[in-house]
């Protein structure tokens, strides 16, 4: 039972709210942490892993080089933001389709270009 000088609380609608009451309470919130990330780029970034790797394995050349660079930016665009830009495809299928003959020496290397739609 309360008197009339005991201070009241209201609550409206507490839906996709966190919060505590008392002195030792905690407030833990996971709305909107959902993971997000894309299934095709998860894929992608574990094939551009391993043609990365792959690269190690044969002589650089200008090249390679220059695909290992973009690859290297697309792994960390993936690892960053769970996805990768359409820019970033279009540049690794032209590097992929002018190293053609890596292509077809490293599974890896086919592996990537498939998962580009080549």
């Amino acid at each position: 039972m309360t008197t009339g000088d005991e201070p009241s609380v209201r609550l409206g609608d507490v839906s996709h709210s966190t919060f505590a009451i008392g002195s030792h309470a905690r407030a833990e919130s996971h709305h909107g942490t959902g993971d997000g990330r894309d299934p095709a780029a998860e894929e992608l970034l574990a094939a551009v892993r391993e043609l990365r790797a792959d690269l190690t394995r044969v002589r650089a050349d200008g090249r390679t080089a220059e695909l290992d660079t973009e690859l290297a930016g697309t792994e960390e665009e993936i690892t960053r933001t769970g996805a990768v830009g359409q820019g970033r495809l279009q540049r690794l299928r032209q590097l992929l389709t002018d190293s053609e003959a890596l292509v077809s020496l490293l599974a890896s290397a086919g592996a990537v270009a498939g998962l580009l739609g080549m």
